[in-house]
């Protein structure tokens, strides 16, 4: 019976429906684990298939390529060489699984299926995976390892099992996105893992970006607490947040028991910067992923779009990003000025592409029908849908992925136009309150946080920051014109949103006057279609629009204050 293992533990970025290039990327792994001298090689939760699946896994042929793919990779493993533990889909029967696989000696050595299947938020297991029974330890050169996938070590009953059929320790692997202070939620529950089986464990999470979803990777081992002469501390590892990496560690029986012996511990990032990387991350894997040769959008000289080309270049590096100013008559000098300077200071392509003739055009085929009518926001809109179908244009002609730049709050309230502002592909600060693209701007001014390839230093303007927001829609526009201040607005969409706390409950908390909620509330309400028709965008928060949050567009319900 082995008294030590070395594992190399790999946080890899996979692709979803890319099996085989998702296989290579396991041939890689098991090739630098061979020669850091590693026993076992492990690689996140359904890593073959990419995570998530969501309605592939319903197509019996995708889960069979998977199924091979896992099948040649069990044969190249090696009598006395690394094994491999690895997620991937199983079809057993008709009945797809989302299962861990143990590839060792040439041969699939153990397969073990997820018993606790999300259904909540962003996961939708239960709808395409059956849920396996309680799964037993797996033996790999006298070590039994527990090996729950995710979920199932989120709550006790799976480890408790694990460790009553004699697991020495557990793998824990993951497809884990990224929420605000997320990292504390999972070291929180894993130490509970831990805590009650007395075993240790290891949290494999998955990196990159899926569609809205963002994964960090961020992750670590936890031992059982230390007794008080041993000085070694209770997570002995950590890897690193948004990036890939590997990590070689050894897992030793001592005379405590089983231990993960200390290595290193990588810095994780906090608060705004954790952001900043998620969305980054996000929009770069997006872009990649879908095989886009850059971006383009249009940049006002307003805070939000000034971020979000920020964000773009961090992401793609500057030579990649297309930066529209689209003035029309009620565009200021002072916004014209702060484009030209945001563009400048990140190095991107900046044109100026006025607006006045095509909206001109519009007001001319439509001025019999409108005749006797005043000015207001259909006039307004014909601005921004201008806009809109210039950036489309310019992504038809040369190939680039339109960026829309509209906040969280924003989407919320519907403060935005369809077929407008809202055209697109991909939204970075989609999930991100107004007040929080405020700090993003001020923390990217005073540092640049790691894997990020815009230029250093101070990019956005503090006339950026602190001039009024305004659309420029029509003269002396701001935004509160129509939306309370963004520091009131935003305290009550966390309240309406995050927590879904009642109209009552969020003015007495912080002294609002109760209509102005129940109008909040309304505006949240009525603002439903546009959200449907949005583009998708990073998920920052614990409840996005879309996948977490699923709201009916016919709705009647309204609480009266």
């Amino acid at each position: 019976m082995s008294t030590r293992l070395r594992i190399t533990f790999a946080q890899l970025n996979a692709l979803v429906g890319d099996v085989e290039g998702n296989a290579a990327r396991v041939r890689s792994a098991l090739a630098e684990g061979r020669a850091d001298g590693a026993d076992l090689v492990i690689l996140p939760e359904l890593f073959i298939a990419g995570y998530p699946p969501e309605d592939l896994v319903m197509r019996p042929v995708f889960v069979r390529a998977c199924m091979r793919a896992v099948e040649a990779l069990a044969k190249e493993t090696h009598a006395g060489g690394p094994g491999v533990i690895v997620g991937t889909p199983w079809l057993d029967g008709d009945k797809p699984y989302n299962a861990v696989a143990l590839l060792a000696d040439g041969a699939i050595k153990a397969l073990r299926f997820k018993h606790d299947l999300p259904n909540y938020g962003v996961f939708d297991e239960k709808r395409v995976f059956t849920a396996g029974p309680l799964p037993d330890p797996v033996e790999f050169r006298g070590v039994r390892l527990g090996v729950p996938i995710c979920e199932d070590a989120w709550k006790p009953q799976v480890c408790a099992h694990l460790a009553e059929k004699g697991a020495d320790a557990f793998i824990v692997i993951n497809g884990s996105p990224f929420e605000v202070e997320k990292f504390d939620v999972r070291l929180h529950l894993m130490r509970e893992r831990v805590a009650e089986t007395g075993r240790p464990l290891a949290y494999l999470n998955l990196v990159g970006g899926q569609d809205e979803l963002v994964f960090d990777g961020g992750s670590f081992a936890v031992n059982p607490h230390p007794a008080p002469d041993d000085t070694q501390p209770d997570v002995p590892w950590r890897m690193q947040s948004f990036a890939e990496d590997t990590l070689t560690v050894a897992l030793e029986k001592t005379a405590e028991g089983w231990r993960f012996l200390p290595e290193t511990c990588a810095e994780r990032p906090f608060g705004m910067e954790a952001v900043w990387r998620a969305c980054v991350l996000g929009t770069r894997d997006y872009v990649e992923k879908n095989r886009f040769p850059g971006v383009v959008m249009g940049l006002s000289g307003g805070i939000d779009s000034s971020v979000v080309a920020t964000i773009a270049a961090d992401a793609l590096g500057p030579e990649r990003v297309h930066c529209v100013m689209l003035p029309y008559e009620y565009t200021s000098q002072e916004s014209l000025k702060d484009a030209h300077d945001v563009a400048q200071a990140l190095g991107v392509r900046y044109d100026v592409v006025p607006i006045h003739k095509p909206v001109r055009g519009f007001l001319d085929a439509l001025k019999d029908m409108f005749a006797g009518t005043t000015f207001d926001v259909t006039e307004e809109n014909l601005q921004s849908r201008t806009r809109g179908t210039i950036l489309m244009a310019i992504s038809n002609k040369f190939g680039a992925l339109v960026l829309t730049t509209g906040n969280k709050s924003e989407m919320a309230v519907g403060y935005a136009t369809l077929y407008g502002d809202m055209n697109g592909g991909f939204n970075p600060i989609k999930d991100v309150y107004k007040t929080d693209v405020y700090r993003l701007a001020r923390l990217r001014n005073q540092m640049r946080p790691p894997d990020c390839h815009g230029p250093e230093g101070p990019v956005i303007p503090e006339s950026v920051i602190t001039r009024p927001p305004t659309a420029e829609l029509r003269p002396h526009q701001t935004d509160q014109d129509t939306l309370p201040p963004y520091e009131v607005l935003d305290a009550i969409l966390r309240g309406l949103i995050e927590e879904e706390a009642a109209v009552e409950d969020i003015a007495e908390r912080h002294g609002f006057d109760v209509a102005l909620v129940a109008k909040v509330q309304n505006m949240l309400y009525v603002a439903e279609y546009k959200r449907r028709q949005a583009a998708p965008g990073v998920k920052i928060t614990r409840r996005n629009f879309g996948r977490d949050r699923r709201y009916p567009i016919t709705n009647a319900f309204r609480e009266r204050p």
